[in-house]
């Protein structure tokens, strides 16, 4: 299979269609245009003096393995009494793109994996979509580690809890960009309560390193609402623009142009 029908498929399961101009009908015997294959999103510049990744996932990995202790044992709120397991992250932790969601649901909880099951699998096409995955560099993790009985909302106090953790990762992976998805991840990390709708096609600036934060629906909100698949679509390419940004500090960064 080409990587240009590889690319067709991610998109139509997001609902995008892949189509292009013509003057005339086609013949039935002219073969079909390939869908248009976006390029790979480019790997930032390493700064000055940076380890290489294979000497940075050596260096940190006495403080993930303690990390990973700490939540598998966490009992800091009431959700560890109901939990299967503790669901810390999954990826390259020196990714340069992150994904952050809400808390671990049902398939998630079972299998210690976030963003598992058919979210899952959208998620994984939204980001192939862009040259993305989860195996190779994205690190995915939750605002919480445990799931919330009957997949509430996080209540105030859990996030507090664990948010703490969240941190930590993100301070290990170091990551250029964060995609926060769904409305609870985008509110808590940016400590909101605008709506998604205001959140969305703009940069955002999470924490001390000043990380560009780029906030998008949910997999499992447009699971639901498949009429949203093509804003999350637009969503995923102005993230895209904004980390080819930060290989140049000086480009204008804001609004969605």
């Amino acid at each position: 299979m080409s990587a240009a029908t590889r690319r067709a498929q991610y998109l139509e399961a997001l609902g995008i269609d892949c189509w292009v101009p013509r003057a005339g009908a086609q013949r039935a015997h002219e073969p079909l245009p390939q869908a248009p294959q976006a390029p790979p999103v480019p790997a930032g510049p390493a700064p000055p003096g940076a380890l290489s990744r294979e000497a940075a996932i050596d260096a940190d990995a006495p403080a993930w393995e303690r990390l990973r202790e700490e939540v598998r044992a966490c009992t800091r709120c009431a959700l560890h009494e109901t939990r299967t397991q503790a669901v810390i992250g999954v990826g390259n932790p020196h990714a340069e793109w992150m994904v952050i969601g809400e808390a671990p649901g049902a398939e998630e909880d079972r299998r210690g994996e976030p963003f598992v099951g058919r979210a899952g699998q959208l998620l994984d096409a939204m980001l192939r979509a862009l040259g993305l995955s989860r195996e190779t560099n994205v690190y995915i993790a939750n605002i919480l580690k445990s799931r919330p009985p009957g997949n509430r909302d996080p209540r105030p106090e859990e996030v507090a809890a664990c948010l703490p953790y969240l941190h930590r990762q993100i301070a290990l992976v170091r990551p250029r960009l964060l995609l926060a998805v769904g409305r609870i991840a985008a509110q808590n990390l940016l400590q909101t309560d605008a709506p998604l709708g205001r959140l969305r096609g703009q940069v955002h600036r999470f924490g001390e390193r000043n990380v560009p934060l780029v906030v998008t629906y949910h997999p499992a909100y447009l699971l639901r609402s498949p009429a949203d698949k093509r804003k999350a679509w637009e969503d995923l390419k102005f993230a895209r623009s904004v980390f080819a940004r930060t290989a140049n500090p000086e480009a204008n960064d804001g609004h969605r142009p």
